[in-house]
């Protein structure tokens, strides 16, 4: 096994978080992961068809991060966006007709596993190619500090997260993204989710400088490295970039070390990565860890948050019933929504 990185510490009084707060973080998680259990089953199934790439054991980023942020605030995925969807809002039902190619999908049945998309909740969608999201969210957060300063408009002050891989940090979107974030100070989050595997290549024979969060400081950028398995460490960070963001100072580089517990896809037989890597980042499950602290904090009971587990289990059940009953695309509907005004 590669020598893990040493992880910045972060202490549980630093956390502040109210018991409210937690469980909604917590419901968060929980429903990241057994929504994707499920995708899982289903796909073996034969209910699901394509590529699936599942964010099984990464729910801190995307709970941390986004429930940091304002509901109209935009969010920026991958092509392992499930979870990003689901933390922004978009409801567990639609993201399953979705994978299930039905037209109550949130793309209508077009977009599939990669391609999930929803305005009503400012998910501005899954990419199917490396990188592919970066300019996009950049776009975003330009037309943002555009309406705000050269049109006027004082509610303009939404802030971008654009989440990607430790693979993308060496695509030239990234560079060429974060030089004109940079220059133009605009309010978004970079965030890195360095699982340490871009598909089949190991993340330290792909790159000169390992330490993404470190490329920040060539651009004059704030760059944060923290431990993507502790929600707890992630929202604190993003809370401070999104609050920089939003007073006009500019976008930050966060990279999460973090670790998918599936292979890259459900095709992937994931024989490339180690038994004692894998054992090393399974023992450090974000979930539990979650869990023990606020039962240890007195925020929540075990009870309650077994409560929730049943409850999340439930909903993902109605979701999948729902993709099940959900009719397909009509054919005569195939050249519809190709252009913005086709609603």
């Amino acid at each position: 096994m590669v020598q893990e990185r040493v992880l910045p510490s972060f202490s549980a009084s630093q956390a502040n978080i109210t018991r409210e707060e937690g469980l909604v973080v917590y419901e968060d998680m929980v429903l990241g992961r057994v929504f994707e259990d499920k995708c899982a089953e289903m796909y073996y199934r034969g209910k699901m068809f394509g590529f699936v790439h599942l964010y099984n054991g990464q729910e801190a980023v995307s709970s941390g991060v986004i429930k940091a942020m304002r509901p109209d605030d935009y969010v920026c995925s991958t092509y392992r966006d499930h979870v990003h969807a689901l933390s922004s809002g978009v409801p567990a039902r639609e993201v399953m007709a979705e994978l299930f190619g039905k037209a109550t999908g949130c793309s209508k049945g077009r977009g599939g596993s990669m391609h999930l998309f929803s305005a009503e909740h400012n998910l501005l969608g899954g990419y199917a190619f490396v990188a592919e999201g970066i300019p996009v969210a950049t776009g975003a957060a330009f037309q943002s500090k555009y309406r705000r300063e050269a049109l006027g408009d004082e509610s303009a002050d939404q802030v971008t997260a654009c989440f990607f891989g430790d693979g993308a940090s060496n695509n030239g979107q990234f560079f060429e993204c974060l030089n004109m974030a940079a220059l133009w100070k605009l309010p978004i989050l970079f965030v890195v989710e360095n699982n340490k595997w871009a598909i089949g290549m190991a993340h330290d024979r792909a790159t000169s400088q390992q330490e993404i969060y470190k490329k920040a400081s060539v651009f004059g950028m704030a760059g944060v490295e923290v431990d993507g398995m502790d929600v707890l460490a992630v929202r604190a960070v993003a809370q401070e970039a999104v609050a920089r963001a939003r007073a006009g100072e500019g976008p930050t580089l966060i990279e999460a070390l973090t670790y998918r517990f599936r292979g890259h896809s459900l095709a992937d037989p994931d024989e490339l990565r180690s038994k004692a890597e894998k054992e090393f980042w399974f023992a450090r499950d974000p979930i539990k860890r979650l869990a023990n602290y606020l039962i240890e904090q007195n925020l929540a009971s075990a009870d309650e948050l077994k409560a929730i587990d049943k409850k999340i289990q439930n909903l993902i059940e109605e979701a999948v019933q729902f993709a099940l009953e959900s009719p397909e695309p009509d054919p005569k509907d195939l050249y519809r929504y190709v252009f913005a005004e086709d609603e």
